[in-house]
């Protein structure tokens, strides 16, 4: 270990809690009380609706520090919670983080995580206000919980689908999943080599689309101001195939999918000719995208069709007609949830 750098146990765990937490500003009126106390105390808005999501981040399963820079991991960490706040049609408020380090983590290396949250709450106006920190004989994980607020009654689960509303999906797909084969291309050309330097230049967009997601709180902020309320939405994080079955599942619905219509960006497409992948099969299973998959009723159409980082996919059927991908040729394919399993 270098010697500027600081073992964990030299400062103990409420000295760096202290550290951390110096860090730290409130921007939520609804925060009374932050890190301090036994509790953080929030106090929601008269007339909103709160919801809650969770999510865990496990070394080696969920990331690699050989190519995750801990900044990114830290950001990423709460992009991932945010974006599932995000696709109840809800805006985030507060989060609270769960920490569990080995000893080969030092006080800097976790000031480096946590400088990726505090980045991540300046860009979705979130307040860190407490969480747990552990010793770990393993690794590192992360445990995020992140609140958020949306107005009474305007919740949008995945179950509000209806036949003949409109499916559509924000940003691109498939570009996580190209970002994370370069990634893994470049830790082996190291490992057999560890003289090699890294080629990232000409994938820059990819690896940021793994290594940094973005959650697209705008979209929701874009929606209401359209007039829009979407009827069902889920976030792109297991694969757009996995999420389309999941809102037909809730729904109670079919879909139809048209492959023409799948939003693929020109460093993807170029990443997966490289790689003599399909870009479909990379935007359908890939997951990582975290981008939102709504559906909105037909009547809305006028107001949607010309956003531009807005693409309709599709639209729903009858249960009956199951959920298919519509070939150029316009042959049905049965989608098939092939994306990411947690065990």
């Amino acid at each position: 270990m270098a010697d500027n750098l600081t073992p964990l146990n030299a400062i103990g765990e409420f000295a760096l809690i202290r550290r951390l937490q110096a860090g730290l500003s409130q921007r939520q009126p609804g925060t009374v009380l932050g890190i301090g106390d036994d509790a953080a105390i929030i106090r929601p808005t008269a007339g909103h609706d709160l919801v809650m999501t969770t999510d865990l981040l496990v070394e080696g399963i969920h990331f690699d520090l050989s190519f995750c820079p801990l900044r990114h991991l830290g950001y990423k960490a709460v992009a991932v919670n945010v974006s599932d706040v995000a696709a109840m049609n809800a805006l985030p408020t507060q989060l609270v983080v769960a920490l569990s380090v080995g000893p080969r983590f030092t006080v800097e290396a976790v000031e480096e995580l946590y400088a990726g949250m505090r980045l991540a709450c300046e860009a979705y106006n979130v307040d860190l206000v407490g969480g747990d920190t552990t010793a770990s004989r393993g690794g590192l994980t992360l445990a995020v919980t992140v609140l958020g607020e949306v107005p009474a009654g305007q919740a949008v689960r995945r179950s509000g689908g209806q036949p003949t509303d409109l499916l559509c999906v924000s940003g691109d797909l498939g570009g996580a999943f190209l970002g994370l084969q370069v990634l893994e291309r470049e830790k082996q050309a190291f490992l057999a080599d560890p003289e090699t330097q890294p080629e990232l230049g000409n994938y820059e967009y990819v690896v940021q689309r793994q290594l940094r997601p973005e959650a697209r709180l705008d979209i929701v902020h874009e929606l209401r101001e359209l007039g829009i309320r979407p009827t069902s939405m889920i976030d792109v994080s297991d694969g757009l195939a996995s999420e389309v079955l999941h809102l037909c599942a809730s729904s109670g619905t079919g879909a139809r999918v048209f492959s023409e219509f799948l939003p693929l960006a020109n460093p993807t497409l170029e990443a997966a000719a490289e790689f003599n992948l399909d870009p479909i099969t990379c935007a359908l299973n890939g997951g990582e995208d975290y981008e939102l998959l709504f559906t909105v009723p037909v009547t809305d159409h006028e107001k949607i069709k010309n956003h531009p980082d807005i693409t309709i996919l599709g639209h729903l059927t009858d249960a009956a007609d199951g959920a298919n991908l519509i070939t150029k040729a316009g042959q049905p394919v049965p989608l098939k949830a092939q994306g990411w399993t947690s065990f």
